[in-house]
């Protein structure tokens, strides 16, 4: 984490370059405001091979010069562009978007580019090796500096997923780093390729993310009482079928997924600060669990304590 207000002003655009330079790109940072009002707080970090910067500051423009884009001394990259709130502006290769808070924009290492931030920056960097991808250089060029997000389902997943990436620490070590890298890059193939409707490149990163999609659809269903089975395989244009075989892929029985995931959420409310206003019944109900007492009964063997009990070490009367 770096953060200038811990920098006196004379040095606070070195420091800021250093950091960017050693840890994502090299790039020219033109600040906007003076040394002594500029204001940037970075948080670095790494999940495998892709390097992770997320950035509040002051306005800036970022320039990757045709000199800097020849270097020889660095990997390829294809970078990540997450606007978080209020907007900036891409250009690479004659083409420029303007992003909004929701979209995202890609652009490659190897050819100079330029990012606007006049009105500040909020804002997820993620890089990505280019040879990870293994996608022509064409459709990385016909790709590069388009605004994705709201027109795209698949950018929109992405955009959720790849924010929850970057500010999530305990993604970016161990057994949990390691088994999101590959998602993660077939998840980037997979917005890239349906963007350019490339059903061919795009077949093999959208089944290689179709679990990943159901897990999502599962969690922002869980309270719907018709959520079946049947419901979540038409939601994604499969059969039932191959609806089991994708979760058994990932060691996932839909059943037992679906209820952890209830009973994770009766437990959260549970102890939150509205959980003593509500009756156990009614928390229980909200999630899918209709017969109460079934549901004191799995929520103490997944938990070794019954409903009340947990809330009672929360809200004690």
């Amino acid at each position: 984490m770096l953060d200038t207000a811990f920098v006196s002003p004379g040095d606070r655009e070195e420091v800021v370059r250093n950091a960017v330079w050693e840890s994502v790109v090299a790039v020219d940072i033109d600040h906007g405001p003076p040394a002594e009002e500029m204001s940037v707080r970075i948080g670095l970090g790494a999940v495998g091979p892709m390097r992770i910067c997320s950035a509040r500051a002051t306005a800036v423009t970022i320039h990757r010069t045709a000199p800097l884009a020849r270097r020889d001394d660095e990997e390829p990259a294809v970078f990540l562009g997450l606007q978080v709130s209020g907007s900036s502006l891409v250009a690479q290769r004659g083409r420029e978007c303007v992003l909004r808070a929701g979209e995202f924009a890609v652009y490659e290492s190897i050819a100079p580019y330029t990012l606007l931030f006049d009105e500040g920056v909020d804002h997820h960097f993620l890089r990505f090796p280019r040879s990870t991808l293994a996608l022509p250089d064409r459709l990385l060029r016909d790709t590069g500096a388009l605004a994705l997000g709201p027109g795209n389902p698949v950018a929109r997943i992405a955009f959720d997923y790849f924010s929850r990436l970057a500010t999530d620490d305990t993604l970016h070590r161990g057994a949990h780093a390691e088994a999101v890298v590959t998602p993660s890059v077939e998840l980037l193939r997979a917005v890239l390729t349906s963007q350019q409707g490339a059903a061919d490149l795009a077949r093999g990163p959208m089944e290689a993310t179709l679990g990943l999609r159901i897990t999502r659809y599962i969690r922002q269903h869980l309270a719907d009482r018709d959520l079946s089975a049947a419901r979540i395989a038409a939601a994604h244009g499969i059969s039932v079928r191959h609806l089991y075989a994708v979760l058994a892929r990932s060691g996932i029985s839909l059943g037992d997924h679906v209820r952890a995931q209830r009973l994770a959420e009766c437990r959260r409310e549970l102890a939150g600060p509205h959980g003593g206003a509500q009756t156990i019944a009614a928390i229980g109900r909200r999630w899918g669990f209709v017969d109460a007492a079934h549901f004191s009964k799995v929520f103490k063997r997944a938990y070794g304590l019954t409903p009340r009990d947990w809330r009672g070490l929360h809200h004690p009367r």
